[in-house]
């Protein structure tokens, strides 16, 4: 750096001093500046005042108003399809216990009404009908009782009810052609596929059967279980769908031999509702019946089912992945030499260590010997449930060429 341009940079940095005198202090103007306002007031003071309050106030009336009306619109979505109107997305107000899906519906707010639980209606558009419903459209609802499924509804996604926690029932009106409900379990119209049973529909069947609420104790009458906790899947079932039984609080399920698939995650966590901290695995047994007039789901009398055996049935085809996962209370598993396919983790965790002694499905009994199920059977990874061994995860032992345990 030249000395020049040294003496520019100290020259800048040297104290700048004004000579102001002590009578001005409060009023004297900078050259360039604007007036100091000292006990002076602004120009327009008061106008501007009254212009911001004005602009707080439109403001934060508009925030509340377009936050009701998003409430309003994010309650129900629609989006218009090729086939009509397809329901997407219902999230729930918070006290909405019971929902019809025939027509577009919208929540409108009553005015002075600040009760969350009363200040609304829900409106009907009778002009829309709904003619499918979206997966996952109510996921993980924690509220919803009752599911009304109109007559225009032409298609529903197994999955679109998926984790409803509260979900008791789900009416069909009996004109529509592609659904109907048997009980409050959602079928389709000729009863060959069963595609959701309600995770809370123990509750439903205790009000019908008139049982207190036994589900919370220690013991488990013989009745109770016979008519809340056993479910006769009708013999005009060959599929059993995506999801359809899953967290369900079953103890035994009968399968008619005329079932060809399990679907993915369809027997998945069976559980009993104990307390709001927790579960306990429910499905102890699964039977298949051989009767093939039987449209009755509830257990009335076990000789109408005809001759019964062990475990799954001899014609089925398919077991999809996750189907019977985490169902530690299940002990029998026997595959029939029918099934040709096997999705990936199908029987995941159905076994654990109790201290020293292994429980739930210890072993797996196939009919086919190990030959044909190497070579003949598409399995995916892990379908076999394992268990802690030393610092490792080890399968449980499939015995081939078995032959069905009778009881």
């Amino acid at each position: 750096m030249s000395k020049k341009e040294k003496k520019k940079v100290l020259d800048w940095q040297d104290d700048v001093e004004l000579d102001i005198p002590e009578d001005e202090i409060w009023t004297y103007q900078v050259p360039g500046l604007a007036a100091p306002h000292i006990n002076k007031p602004h120009k327009y003071f008061l106008l501007k005042k009254i212009v911001f309050v004005i602009v707080i106030i439109v403001a934060v009336s508009l925030s509340i108003y377009f936050s009701v009306l998003a409430l309003q619109n994010d309650t129900f979505e629609y989006t218009e399809t090729a086939q009509g109107i397809e329901l997407t997305k219902f999230s729930n107000t918070g006290y909405l216990y019971e929902l019809d899906i025939d027509y577009e519906l919208n929540i409108e707010y009553i005015a002075g009404n600040n009760d969350p639980k009363t200040n609304f209606k829900v409106v009907k558009d009778t002009t829309k009908p709904i003619t499918s419903v979206r997966q996952f459209a109510l996921n993980c609802d924690d509220k919803i009782k009752t599911i009304r499924i109109g007559e225009t509804v032409e298609f529903v996604d197994t999955k679109a009810f998926y984790s409803c926690w509260a979900l008791q029932n789900i009416e069909v009106d009996e004109n529509n052609p592609n659904y109907c409900d048997v009980d409050g379990v959602l079928y389709n119209k000729d009863k060959t596929e069963v595609l959701c049973y309600p995770c809370d529909h123990d509750e439903y069947l205790r009000q019908k059967y008139g049982y207190e609420k036994e589900l919370y104790t220690d013991e488990i009458t013989p009745e109770y279980e016979r008519d809340i906790q056993t479910y006769v899947v009708p013999s005009t079932v060959v599929k059993i769908d995506e999801m359809c039984f899953n967290y369900a609080n079953l103890r035994v399920i009968y399968l008619p031999e005329g079932l060809k698939t399990i679907e993915t995650l369809s027997v998945f966590k069976l559980h009993e509702k104990k307390d709001e901290w927790g579960t306990t695995p429910s499905l102890k047994a699964i039977y298949t019946y051989k009767a093939d007039d039987v449209a009755d789901s509830h257990l009335t009398d076990v000789k109408a089912l005809g001759e019964i055996y062990n475990s799954l049935p001899e014609g089925l085809e398919y077991i999809g992945s996750d189907a019977f996962s985490y169902n530690t209370a299940l002990t029998y598993l026997y595959i029939p030499e029918s099934v040709s396919y096997i999705g990936h983790h199908a029987f995941w965790d159905t076994v654990y260590k109790d201290g020293d002694q292994l429980k739930g499905v210890t072993e797996i009994h196939v009919a086919v010997d190990e030959d044909t199920f190497e070579n003949d059977l598409e399995v995916g990874d892990d379908w076999k449930p394992k268990y802690d061994f030393l610092l490792f995860k080890k399968a449980v032992d499939v015995v081939y060429s078995a032959e069905r345990v009778k009881e």
